[in-house]
């Protein structure tokens, strides 16, 4: 098993203008005015050049100060045996149930690495491209239904599109018995790209579903109907219905499983353990990532505002705009492009200064991002696991207060002190 000893110190010059305060600290308050003084002294991790000369909104939105972790951490490889994985959830026992993006779903032993067998019953996946078998997640009651939820890119005749299924992970371990899929978006489009596929429980438990635009300029403003639900995040309950109390269930022409539209391919979902607002990221073009607090309703203005361009060079929009009246601002982007993928707050206590930090995992970027939020704002970044050159495809935290991302070559990494 590889491991890799990581021991993150302050700056030189942090150090030597607070030495008396270099202990590790444990207090809440404490570690919000280590914080504090860190966001103060240490510049921006990101020092390339933006692929746009677009002003942020606001200050703070954008390359805000770099923060460095004190605590000596640890990364353990469990596994380099997966085949492109793309998400993944613990199981009760503390094992992880994991998808690999051509329709593959195993079982991995966090204590030896082992691979279950491929678990079969599943619907066929269209993987080309960007798609597959894609988020999954577990029921809040799986210890007694064993119920599993996922997402996929079906294939139709006239193209395909992201699907939501369940099925009831057998007693052996060996299939999903009764798999249904209960949630189809729409349109279906001759594509192979933007699909979205995060999925996760809220705790009246319903599930968030993240769905792309499907990228093409004649999808692109299917993100801004609303009959439609590409790029959209969806909310629907086990039965793929519409939640009750959904913002447009009561508007005509409207689909009522929307819940917030004027995305371009979020690809992650986490709720904040403190306040329990659902957060979400989605990719940019060239320059444009965003990290975005979702509330119900709410328009993010894709693809009429964006900080990014396109891949070509050109801007994006008629007429070129960055903020308009009704649409919402990210609380933070990033231009150059991380390519956030999964993402999951830290809600932990084995390394207290992280604790309700935003961890996402990179893919061309090939590191972890985290984030310091503080009043729904981002007030710190550092950059973790750059030595290992990784695209970095999804990160969950365990019930033992660790984390575990994995990449798409094929890795699990466990995370912890």
């Amino acid at each position: 098993m590889k491991i890799i000893y990581t021991s993150l110190l302050f700056a030189a010059t942090l150090m030597a203008c607070n030495s008396e305060n270099s202990t590790s600290q444990t207090n809440t308050a404490d570690l919000t005015s280590e914080n504090q003084k860190i966001k103060d002294s240490i510049p921006p991790v990101e020092t390339n050049k933006a692929n746009a000369d677009y002003e942020p909104a606001f200050e703070g939105q954008t390359r805000i100060s770099g923060v460095k972790t004190t605590t000596p951490f640890q990364a353990k490889v469990i596994t380099e045996d997966l085949d492109s994985p793309w998400g993944a959830v613990e199981l009760p026992d503390g094992r992880l149930l994991v998808t690999e993006k051509e329709g593959v779903l195993k079982i991995v032993n966090i204590e030896t690495g082992e691979l279950s067998e491929e678990i079969t019953g599943l619907p066929e996946v269209d993987d080309r491209a960007q798609g597959g078998l894609l988020g999954i997640t577990i029921s809040p009651d799986f210890e007694n239904d064993r119920m599993v939820y996922w997402t996929f890119t079906e294939e139709m005749e006239e193209g395909n599109h992201t699907a939501v299924a369940k099925g009831k992970l057998a007693d052996d371990e060996k299939t999903i018995e009764n798999a249904q899929v209960i949630f189809r978006t729409s349109p279906t489009y001759d594509g192979k790209l933007h699909y979205g596929g995060r999925i996760l429980f809220n705790q009246e438990g319903n599930l968030f579903v993240s769905v792309g635009e499907r990228s093409d300029k004649e999808t692109r403003d299917y993100a801004q109907d609303l009959g439609s639900t590409l790029g959209k995040i969806v909310h629907i309950t086990t039965d793929g219905k519409a939640v009750e109390g959904n913002p447009f269930a009561d508007q005509e022409g409207a689909l009522p499983e929307i819940y917030s539209y004027g995305h371009r391919n979020p690809q992650g979902l986490a709720f904040h353990p403190v306040t329990g607002e659902l957060w979400s990221n989605e990719f940019g073009p060239r320059g444009g990532d965003e990290l975005n607090l979702i509330k119900p309703g709410n328009n993010y203005g894709w693809p009429v505002i964006t900080y990014g361009i396109e891949y070509i060079g050109t801007k994006i929009g008629d007429p070129v705009i960055q903020q308009k009246e009704g649409m919402e601002q990210p609380v933070y982007y990033w231009d150059p492009v991380i390519s956030a993928s999964g993402m999951t707050f830290y809600a932990g206590n084995n390394i207290p200064e992280w604790e309700n930090n935003l961890f996402l995992a990179g893919l061309s970027s090939n590191f972890i991002t985290r984030l310091v939020i503080e009043d729904n704002k981002v007030v710190g970044e550092e950059r973790l696991l750059t030595e290992e050159g990784e695209r970095f495809r999804d990160i969950i935290q365990g019930e033992n207060g660790v984390l575990y991302t994995i990449t798409d070559g094929g890795k699990l990494y466990l995370i912890t002190n």
